[in-house]
């Protein structure tokens, strides 16, 4: 899907599910342990992207780049890019439930960060590495994330089938210090300028009230 298609697509579900994404909703987890951290694990492609968009997110603290899914001993860049660890590239978001929300976190996971319709690639990386999956650590996460899923399909909020795995989270392993923050550090490398830059645009554009123009850490 190219960025004119998603952003009509994002527009018209704005205006049409306002109970879905015009109203905050209660982020139930952080609240029940009266916690004023949170944390929360997506994987949606290379996680550079995925990285800067939830550093723009408000109320997000910090965002680290990792792998998600496999083993500790195979949470290595060469291991994992062979396609065979069961990692995905992913990003562990903290954040303040006082300040944004799972639900938000999800509707700028599903359109901003990355394209949920992409099966096992995302832009021009292929391969289970780059799949797109929510690592839910608790029941409640998990709950959210189905029936954030369910309700997008009853809105017809994509025009193919949404392919994100909602998993349990089984640990999340930081990647190379090299990986980290990358974005900001190399603003004019030609990835990021054809693939990355353009959604922190889109995300300012059309989500102007959870974007952040100070990058969190």
């Amino acid at each position: 899907m190219n960025m004119k298609s998603r952003t009509k697509l994002i527009m018209a579900l704005l205006l049409t599910v306002g109970v879905l994404f015009g109203v905050k909703t209660v982020d139930v987890t952080a609240q029940a342990a009266g916690n004023d951290s949170a944390s929360a694990v997506f994987s949606g492609g290379c996680f550079w992207g995925v990285d800067a968009v939830f550093k723009h997110v408000k109320g997000v603290t910090k965002v680290v780049s990792g792998y998600a899914g496999g083993a500790a001993n195979t949470a290595h860049y060469e291991i994992v890019s062979t396609g065979t660890t069961g990692h995905a590239e992913s990003v562990r978001v903290t954040y303040d439930p006082s300040k944004v929300t799972y639900d938000d976190l999800l509707k700028v996971f599903f359109f901003v960060a990355h394209d949920p319709t992409e099966l096992n690639r995302q832009g021009p990386d292929s391969g289970t590495q780059y799949r797109s999956s929510i690592f839910y650590e608790n029941d409640a996460q998990k709950k959210m994330a189905d029936d954030y899923i369910t309700q997008l399909y009853q809105q017809h909020a994509f025009s193919g089938p949404i392919v994100t795995k909602v998993v349990p989270f089984t640990g999340f392993y930081p990647a190379e210090d090299y990986h980290q923050n990358y974005l900001e550090l190399h603003p004019d490398q030609p990835y990021i300028v054809y693939n990355d830059l353009p959604k922190l645009e889109q995300f300012q554009k059309d989500l102007p009230e959870l974007y952040q123009q100070q990058a969190a850490k």
